[in-house]
């Protein structure tokens, strides 16, 4: 039996326009990097949204990963983290990752 999938759930919130745009090539090959060390993909990143309940952010970003804890692993890899240091003063990131339902 294959394991569930892992996701990352990302929600952005860009606080700075400017430095957001001048980092964002740098931090998506750099992120794009990293996920495919831990065999990531992204099934959404950003694009069209509705908000229907709940806070609004500007990007969400949803990556997927084989396992639930590559999800986690990819999250705190140097890779990762250095990617994510690019947009520090940039933008406010809320992140979560879950576990997803068992193949039946």
């Amino acid at each position: 039996m294959s394991q569930a999938k892992g996701y990352l759930v990302a929600k952005v919130r860009v606080t700075d326009a400017s430095k957001y745009a001048a980092q964002a090539p740098a931090y998506g090959k750099a992120t794009a990097q990293a996920q495919a060390k831990y065999d990531g993909r992204a099934l959404v990143k950003g694009g069209r949204h509705a908000a229907l309940e709940g806070n609004v952010f500007e990007r969400n970003v949803i990556l997927e990963f084989p396992s639930f804890d590559n999800a986690v692993a990819y999250f705190h890899s140097e890779d990762y983290q250095a990617a994510k240091a690019l947009l520090q003063d940039a933008a406010e990131f809320e992140m979560v990752a879950v576990e997803g339902l068992a193949p039946q």
